[in-house]
């Protein structure tokens, strides 16, 4: 397979697409966050605190996610940068990482949606049982 300067460069604005929907996601969940924080202080809720645990899980997912999305970005420079230089065999390696990065990070995100789902199923259970009472 020929790799050429322009092969790592078609993965840049899917990259940044998705380190911006990392990005939105996390401001998202600082939002929620600190809306619960303060639900829970005046209740002391236990479904309230399950959902700032689940948050806190999601976080480290969110954090690792952008690292490795980050990091297959940067692979992709390395890479061009490398093949700029001359050498095509080193620069599919890298892109090869680069490629493994990405799919690293899209398999968080999508842990961290099966979490997130969970946590809505939480609210909804919880709705349930309010309704039914």
């Amino acid at each position: 397979m020929e790799i050429t300067l322009t092969t790592p460069a078609l993965l840049f604005p899917a990259i940044s697409l998705l380190l911006l929907a990392y990005t939105n996601r996390f401001m998202a969940l600082a939002n929620l966050i600190r809306s619960l924080k303060s639900r829970y202080a005046s209740t002391h809720s236990h479904l309230v605190y399950g959902q700032i645990e689940n948050l806190r899980i999601r976080l480290v997912l969110i954090r690792n996610m952008q690292a490795f999305g980050i990091a297959s970005m940067f692979g992709c420079v390395f890479c061009m940068f490398i093949l700029f230089a001359g050498y095509s065999t080193v620069g599919k390696y890298t892109f090869g990482l680069s490629l493994l990065l990405l799919m690293i990070s899209l398999a968080l995100a999508l842990r961290e949606i099966q979490i997130s789902v969970k946590a809505l199923e939480l609210e909804l259970d919880d709705l349930e049982e309010t309704t039914a009472q």
